[in-house]
């Protein structure tokens, strides 16, 4: 089963409320907040409607908030290939 990962990219501050009843419908409720939602007709025209506001990629599986958490951790830059011995 395939799912809708669907993202809160912009703030729907100052628009319509047709727009933000919208986003409530889909759990959007905050700025960079990510929801799950299964791939179907009626979850496609939601998006459609509030498209500008929101990013959205189709997934195989729902991931947890740790793996999420995890996606969003940036690269250190750098790695460790050995310690030096201070104890000399």
């Amino acid at each position: 089963m395939a799912f809708f990962r669907i993202t809160l990219m912009r703030s729907a501050i100052g628009l319509p409320k047709q727009t933000s009843g919208v986003l409530k419908a889909l759990g959007l409720r905050k700025r960079l907040r990510t929801v799950y939602h299964p791939v179907s007709p009626q979850v496609a025209g939601q998006i459609f409607a509030v498209k500008e506001l929101v990013d959205v990629q189709e997934v195989d599986q729902k991931l947890s908030k740790e793996e999420m958490k995890e996606l969003r951790r940036p690269d250190t830059g750098f790695y460790v290939e050995n310690r030096a011995d201070w104890s000399v």
